[in-house]
């Protein structure tokens, strides 16, 4: 039966086996994500989700539970907790950016031109700031949080790895994926700041 082949998986995974995470990931990856690009609507925050939701039962497989339900049904509670929470810190990015783009231009740009910079140079520095924030706050949860513990919080990739809990391997294709997106996002600043 699937669901004995299933808790037999587990208890591998438990005992360290990483074939068995394979396996499950075979039976179960296209329900998750679709279980995921349902409840977070983008197909590449779901690919996101998916990893995440499996690396969380590799490293909580001992917890799993027989007695209060299926690994079929465990697997799409983490895939779906994991989604919601992305959906949520979406929502707050959202109001942070929407909040800071609300606040006076003037008031930011006033210490520029203090400082002897032309006031219109100080306004182009605004409006990039303001776009690199929303490009940043349209990616993906986990390769936002890896660009920004690089760049903001002077991580390197290994200590980024071992903050996260996640293989080195994933956090180097999570922080690509993002930089390629933040490229894309990009263009239209560096197009108008030349070479």
């Amino acid at each position: 039966m699937a669901s004995q082949s299933d808790r037999a998986l587990v208890e591998r995974m438990t005992a360290g086996d990483d074939r068995a995470l394979a396996e499950l990931y075979d039976r179960h990856a296209s329900t998750l994500y679709a279980l995921a690009v349902a409840i977070a609507r983008e197909r590449a925050d779901a690919e996101e989700i998916v990893a995440d939701a499996l690396g969380q039962a590799w490293r909580t497989a001992a917890q799993f539970d027989p007695g209060r339900g299926s690994v079929a049904a465990w697997l799409a509670t983490i895939t779906r907790t994991r989604a919601l929470d992305l959906v949520r810190a979406r929502g707050r990015r959202a109001l942070a950016l929407e909040r800071a783009a609300g606040q006076s231009s003037e008031g930011l740009a006033a210490p520029l031109a203090a400082a002897g910079e032309a006031p219109d140079r100080g306004v182009e520095r605004l409006e990039a700031r303001q776009l690199v924030g929303r490009s940043l706050a349209e990616l993906p949860e986990p390769q936002r949080r890896v660009i920004e513990l690089a760049y903001f919080g002077g991580l390197t990739q290994t200590e980024i790895a071992a903050e996260l809990q996640e293989p080195l391997g994933t956090v180097k294709t999570r922080m690509r994926a993002g930089m390629e997106k933040l490229r894309g996002s990009l263009a239209q600043l560096l197009s108008r700041e030349g070479p």
